[in-house]
């Protein structure tokens, strides 16, 4: 059983936890992910690991409670434990020296920018960070990203803090007043994503993002978390999570994310009723 020994909220509906896992902290790398449940009978949740400490075997997650497992694993309290936690899972980021890397984080997709932008100031690139949200009070890690970046920019949907309006905005107006980029690393909403990607494609920078498919086994089996990328189909899990933002199919994916709205809104006012029985 994997204990849980830190619980902090950063944001609205948004939790930190540290986990002791001892396992998978000692191999997990930027850009990984692990699979956990909450019980026996739970759904497998995907989660980027957002840090981890070998010597003290413990790993850093942060979701947001948005659907009736998320909600399970936020209303648990330290000391308590998870049925069980699979990592790490999914490649690594190719972490390399590009030069200069803007790093842009929408949501809680700026939970796994934190440790490639740590990864790739380590090895000497310099990192720009663009962080995104609806509104200020869900802005997170903005010092954490701080401390990996020389700048960091600020959007905000409703202008509450930075720039009001996007974090494809804040790119457009970098690139067009001559900064010179040599890699993006974008993760957050897939609209966000392809707004992205539509940016830097005419400009040919070199553009990743990570994808967040609906995934079950996370090992390439069951083929839920498929996607279409230059016009092949990839598995999320195991091709991935990290792709060419420019030859992702981000219609398709935005498709495929929908599929069980439906049911899980049923899922939810289930769990509202019935308290989760």
């Amino acid at each position: 059983m994997y204990k849980i020994v830190a619980i902090q909220t950063l944001a609205p509906q948004t939790k930190l936890i540290i986990v002791h896992a001892p396992e998978v902290a000692e191999k997990a790398q930027a850009g990984q992910f692990v699979i956990l449940r909450v019980d026996e009978r739970g759904e497998r949740i995907p989660l980027t690991l957002v840090d981890w400490k070998p010597k003290n075997g413990t790993i850093v997650l942060i979701f947001q409670e948005v659907g009736v497992s998320t909600k399970k694993l936020g209303s648990l309290n330290v000391n308590e434990e998870l049925f069980d936690v699979v990592g790490p899972l999914g490649n690594p980021s190719d972490i390399k020296y590009y030069g200069t890397a803007v790093v842009i984080g929408g949501g809680v997709g700026i939970a796994p920018c934190l440790p490639i932008a740590t990864a790739l100031q380590k090895v000497g690139n310099e990192v720009i960070s663009i962080l995104g949200a609806r509104n200020e009070k869900l802005l997170i890690l903005e010092e954490e990203m701080k401390r990996v970046s020389t700048k960091v920019h600020i959007s905000t949907d409703d202008g509450s803090k930075g720039h009001k309006g996007f974090v494809s905005d804040i790119l457009k107006s970098l690139i067009e007043k001559g900064n010179s980029i040599d890699v993006v690393y974008a993760i957050g909403p897939s609209v966000m994503m392809r707004a992205v990607a539509e940016v830097t494609r005419s400009h040919k920078i070199k553009t990743i993002v990570s994808l967040n498919p609906i995934m079950v086994d996370g090992m390439g089996m069951c083929g839920a978390c498929r996607v279409s990328v230059g016009g092949k189909v990839k598995f999320a899990c195991v091709d991935g999570p990290e792709f060419d933002a420019h030859q992702v199919d981000f219609d398709q994916l935005i498709k495929r994310q929908q599929a069980f709205i439906a049911e899980e809104n049923l899922a939810l006012e289930h769990i509202e009723k019935h308290g989760g029985n």
